[in-house]
Protein backbone atom coordinates (compact mmCIF):
# COMPACT_ATOMS: atom_id res chain seq x y z
CA UNK A 1 0.00 0.00 0.00
CA UNK A 2 1.31 3.51 -1.16
CA UNK A 3 1.44 6.28 1.80
CA UNK A 4 -0.04 10.05 0.45
CA UNK A 5 3.21 11.68 -0.59
CA UNK A 6 4.07 15.00 1.50
CA UNK A 7 4.13 18.18 0.21
CA UNK A 8 7.78 18.41 0.00
CA UNK A 9 8.00 14.89 -1.61
CA UNK A 10 5.37 15.51 -4.54
CA UNK A 11 7.13 18.85 -5.21
CA UNK A 12 10.47 16.99 -5.53
CA UNK A 13 8.39 14.44 -8.13
CA UNK A 14 7.08 17.46 -10.33
CA UNK A 15 10.42 18.03 -12.04
CA UNK A 16 11.02 16.16 -15.29
CA UNK A 17 14.88 16.60 -14.04
CA UNK A 18 14.86 15.44 -11.04
CA UNK A 19 12.77 12.38 -12.63
CA UNK A 20 15.48 11.76 -14.86
CA UNK A 21 18.21 12.35 -11.69
CA UNK A 22 16.05 9.30 -9.72
CA UNK A 23 16.29 6.99 -12.81
CA UNK A 24 19.71 7.63 -13.64
CA UNK A 25 20.57 6.92 -10.31
CA UNK A 26 18.39 3.58 -9.66
CA UNK A 27 20.74 1.03 -10.88
CA UNK A 28 24.41 2.67 -9.64
CA UNK A 29 25.42 5.75 -7.50
CA UNK A 30 26.55 8.98 -9.91
CA UNK A 31 28.48 11.79 -8.45
CA UNK A 32 26.82 15.21 -9.76
CA UNK A 33 29.29 15.65 -11.97
CA UNK A 34 28.48 12.24 -13.63
CA UNK A 35 24.88 13.52 -13.42
CA UNK A 36 25.05 16.45 -15.02
CA UNK A 37 27.36 14.84 -17.81
CA UNK A 38 24.79 12.58 -18.32
CA UNK A 39 21.88 14.96 -18.48
CA UNK A 40 24.34 17.79 -20.38
CA UNK A 41 23.50 20.64 -17.83
CA UNK A 42 25.32 22.54 -15.63
CA UNK A 43 26.75 21.04 -12.41
CA UNK A 44 25.14 23.85 -10.33
CA UNK A 45 21.59 23.30 -11.59
CA UNK A 46 21.91 19.51 -10.80
CA UNK A 47 23.44 19.85 -7.36
CA UNK A 48 20.10 21.59 -6.36
CA UNK A 49 18.20 19.24 -7.93
CA UNK A 50 20.37 16.99 -5.87
CA UNK A 51 19.85 18.61 -2.83
CA UNK A 52 16.12 18.76 -3.05
CA UNK A 53 16.42 14.81 -3.50
CA UNK A 54 18.43 14.09 -0.84
CA UNK A 55 16.35 16.60 1.36
CA UNK A 56 13.38 14.30 0.75
CA UNK A 57 14.95 11.17 0.92
CA UNK A 58 14.77 9.84 -2.85
CA UNK A 59 18.28 10.32 -3.10
CA UNK A 60 20.78 8.68 -0.36
CA UNK A 61 24.42 9.84 -0.52
CA UNK A 62 27.30 6.89 -0.38
CA UNK A 63 30.27 7.04 0.68
CA UNK A 64 32.39 9.98 -0.23
CA UNK A 65 35.27 9.14 -2.57
CA UNK A 66 38.33 10.64 -4.30
CA UNK A 67 37.79 12.03 -7.45
CA UNK A 68 40.40 13.37 -10.42
CA UNK A 69 43.25 15.78 -8.36
CA UNK A 70 42.09 14.37 -4.95
CA UNK A 71 38.85 16.01 -5.19
CA UNK A 72 35.77 15.25 -2.77
CA UNK A 73 32.86 13.46 -4.25
CA UNK A 74 29.95 11.93 -3.29
CA UNK A 75 28.29 9.06 -4.83
CA UNK A 76 24.19 9.01 -4.73
CA UNK A 77 22.04 6.31 -5.09
CA UNK A 78 17.92 6.11 -5.82
CA UNK A 79 15.60 4.52 -2.60
CA UNK A 80 12.99 3.68 -4.85
CA UNK A 81 10.62 5.74 -2.61
CA UNK A 82 9.19 7.42 -5.21
CA UNK A 83 7.27 4.18 -6.09
CA UNK A 84 5.61 3.69 -2.46
CA UNK A 85 4.11 7.26 -2.75
CA UNK A 86 0.45 7.86 -3.71
CA UNK A 87 0.57 11.67 -5.40
CA UNK A 88 -3.52 11.88 -5.39
CA UNK A 89 -4.33 15.13 -5.86
CA UNK A 90 -0.79 16.36 -5.20
CA UNK A 91 -0.04 14.34 -8.99
CA UNK A 92 -0.86 17.06 -12.01
CA UNK A 93 2.33 18.69 -11.52
CA UNK A 94 4.00 15.31 -11.30
CA UNK A 95 2.00 13.61 -14.29
CA UNK A 96 3.80 16.68 -16.65
CA UNK A 97 7.05 16.09 -15.33
CA UNK A 98 6.47 12.11 -16.05
CA UNK A 99 5.49 12.93 -19.28
CA UNK A 100 8.64 15.46 -19.59
CA UNK A 101 11.08 12.75 -18.52
CA UNK A 102 9.67 10.09 -21.12
CA UNK A 103 9.93 12.62 -23.75
CA UNK A 104 13.51 13.56 -23.05
CA UNK A 105 14.12 9.76 -22.61
CA UNK A 106 12.62 8.92 -26.08
CA UNK A 107 15.03 11.38 -27.31
CA UNK A 108 18.28 9.40 -26.26
CA UNK A 109 17.34 6.50 -28.67
CA UNK A 110 18.40 9.01 -31.02
CA UNK A 111 16.56 7.24 -34.63
CA UNK A 112 16.27 3.58 -33.00
CA UNK A 113 12.83 3.48 -32.44
CA UNK A 114 12.65 -0.35 -32.93
CA UNK A 115 14.05 -0.49 -28.42
CA UNK A 116 10.86 0.77 -27.99
CA UNK A 117 7.44 -0.91 -28.14
CA UNK A 118 4.38 1.78 -28.17
CA UNK A 119 0.53 0.44 -28.14
CA UNK A 120 -2.41 2.27 -27.88
CA UNK A 121 -5.84 1.17 -26.78
CA UNK A 122 -9.45 2.37 -26.44
CA UNK A 123 -12.19 1.05 -24.43
CA UNK A 124 -15.54 1.41 -23.16
CA UNK A 125 -15.21 0.42 -19.57
CA UNK A 126 -17.66 0.44 -16.56
CA UNK A 127 -15.92 1.78 -13.60
CA UNK A 128 -15.86 -1.53 -11.76
CA UNK A 129 -13.44 -2.78 -14.38
CA UNK A 130 -11.40 0.53 -14.60
CA UNK A 131 -10.76 -0.05 -11.02
CA UNK A 132 -9.39 -3.59 -12.11
CA UNK A 133 -7.57 -2.53 -14.85
CA UNK A 134 -5.93 0.05 -12.94
CA UNK A 135 -5.23 -2.69 -9.70
CA UNK A 136 -3.98 -5.29 -12.28
CA UNK A 137 -1.30 -2.75 -14.09
CA UNK A 138 -0.32 -1.97 -10.17
CA UNK A 139 0.08 -5.44 -9.24
CA UNK A 140 2.21 -6.63 -12.22
CA UNK A 141 4.03 -3.10 -12.16
CA UNK A 142 4.65 -3.83 -7.83
CA UNK A 143 5.86 -7.09 -8.80
CA UNK A 144 8.73 -6.20 -11.28
CA UNK A 145 9.58 -3.11 -8.79
CA UNK A 146 10.39 -5.49 -6.08
CA UNK A 147 12.43 -8.05 -8.17
CA UNK A 148 16.16 -7.67 -7.47
CA UNK A 149 17.86 -5.28 -9.81
CA UNK A 150 21.64 -6.83 -10.05
CA UNK A 151 21.39 -8.38 -14.26
CA UNK A 152 19.76 -7.74 -17.54
CA UNK A 153 19.62 -4.69 -19.56
CA UNK A 154 17.78 -1.77 -17.99
CA UNK A 155 14.56 -1.21 -19.17
CA UNK A 156 11.78 1.80 -18.39
CA UNK A 157 8.38 1.47 -18.77
CA UNK A 158 5.75 4.78 -18.92
CA UNK A 159 2.18 3.77 -18.93
CA UNK A 160 -0.28 6.27 -19.38
CA UNK A 161 -4.28 5.46 -18.31
CA UNK A 162 -6.72 7.86 -18.65
CA UNK A 163 -10.27 8.69 -19.47
CA UNK A 164 -10.76 9.57 -23.29
CA UNK A 165 -12.79 12.65 -22.94
CA UNK A 166 -12.24 13.28 -27.39
CA UNK A 167 -14.33 10.17 -27.88
CA UNK A 168 -17.55 11.54 -25.60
Amino acid sequence: MRRPATDAEAKALASGVRLRIIRLCLDRALTNKEIAERLDANPATVLHHVRTLVATGFLVPQEERRGPRGTREVPYLSTTKSWQLSLGDQGAGTNRAMLDAFNDELALLDGQADTANFARLGLRLTPAEWQELQDRFQTLLDEYAGRERTHGRPYSIFLAMYEDRSRD
